[in-house]
């Protein structure tokens, strides 16, 4: 018998992280020209990425209690085959309903669905393959989101420079090819599960668990201490430097994607030379001091340097977390990386927001939302502490 190809698998698992990085970024860059097509007001601007995130949440939910019913491959290859159809329906469904702005919003919806599945299920499929040195894996594979994220925003300003941004739709087909493409990857490669504590409700058994509770809390200081930034990249880069909005998405978001990548991409190296705790510990401090900058510096190149190194500060933190987590609780499953994935969205979800509330109340002063969100990485750093005292849950 032959033995399993697993760097089959690695290659599905990069693709799928490729595909979350385009559906979470391709339409952003079209806001502005949904707005002058489609007669969308900014109101309804404003509920596409709610409505994507809010998808991802139901997603990563749901997936606590089906997702090892189903089976990972069959909710992986349905991950890719969604995520397309999504990118398919942004470009039909506008003109084929009466009204386009629900079209947007259910195409949304799809490729959400697609985004969130990948988000649960491809870590634990790496984790499951027998490779040694898995907290580098782990943050290998989360280097390809920050890749994808990358080639979106430059290819697809590039596409927009040469052909006119009203040729979009041809541009979302052809984004649409990768995630179609990969459901044949995850069709054929070997695929393992993980090792499940299998007495009573998975979910409910790690709810009890104090131990867990900090992973979770970890988890959601690290979705917020890199969506913050993220989400705000372009705007304070336009803002700070006062540039246009093309120049403030390759400097700022493009910037911040390209330093995440290769802070993941280093550790992922060099990880089995690293202690992983305390490089997080010191990712954390790195973050703190960079959201300082950001919302401090009197100088907006300074600010502009923070806000792209906080992109190397942040990158092995989600990860980082996942490889914590399989290590302190080795029988969660599915189910863990399941509430992981939720908590961080929650974080990525609430961050950004409580962040643009607070610079609104501050007279439309974004420092001020940068420097409260500073709050995120100084939890983070306590949870990584109060994790480091506690032991593991159970053994392999």
């Amino acid at each position: 018998m032959a033995t399993p190809n697993y760097r089959k698998t690695l290659v599905a698992c990069y693709l799928g992280f490729v595909t979350q990085a385009i559906t979470a970024n391709f339409a952003p860059l079209l806001f502005l020209t949904f707005r002058d097509t489609y007669r969308v007001t900014l109101e309804q601007i404003a509920l596409i990425p709610f409505t994507f995130y809010l998808a991802q949440l139901v997603i990563d939910l749901a997936a606590t209690r089906y997702a090892d019913k189903i089976g990972y491959r069959a909710c992986v290859v349905a991950s890719q085959v969604v995520s397309a159809l999504g990118l398919v329906a942004m470009v039909a469904l506008p003109g084929l309903l009466p009204t386009p702005f629900p079209g947007i919003l259910l195409a949304v919806v799809l490729y959400a669905v697609g985004s969130g599945l990948v988000e649960v299920l491809v870590s634990p499929i790496v984790e499951a393959c027998p490779f040694k040195n898995k907290a580098g894996m782990m943050s290998l594979l989360h280097s390809f989101y920050c890749w994808g994220a990358v080639a979106v925003i430059l290819g697809s300003t590039a596409f927009f420079a040469a052909f006119g941004v009203e040729n979009w739709k041809i541009l979302a087909l052809l984004w649409a090819v990768i995630p179609l493409a990969n459901s044949f990857n995850f069709l054929v490669c070997p695929i393992q599960r993980l090792p499940v504590d299998r007495e009573g409700s998975p979910a409910g058994k790690l709810l009890r668990l104090p131990l867990v509770w900090l992973l979770i809390l970890l988890m959601v200081c690290s979705g917020a201490s890199e969506a913050t930034m993220a989400q705000w990249a372009s705007a304070f880069t336009e803002s700070a430097l006062g540039v246009t909005k093309a120049v403030g998405d390759l400097a700022g978001p493009c910037l911040f994607a390209a330093f995440m990548g290769i802070s993941r991409l280093l550790h992922g190296k060099l990880s089995a030379r690293l202690n992983l705790a305390k490089s997080m510990l010191l990712s954390g401090i790195l973050c703190c001091i960079c959201y300082l900058a950001a919302a401090l510096a009197p100088a907006p190149l300074l600010g502009l340097a923070g806000c792209a190194l906080c992109g190397f500060a942040v990158g092995i933190m989600w990860p980082g977390t996942l490889s914590i987590a399989s290590q302190k609780c080795p029988l969660g499953g599915t189910a863990m990386f399941a509430l992981l994935a939720l908590a961080g969205d929650l974080g990525a979800t609430l961050s950004p927001t409580m962040a643009g509330c607070i610079s609104e109340l501050a007279g439309g002063n974004l420092k001020t939302g940068l420097l409260a969100a500073t709050a995120f990485p100084v939890m983070l750093i306590i949870c990584l502490v109060l994790v480091g005292k506690r032991g593991a849950t159970g053994k392999r």
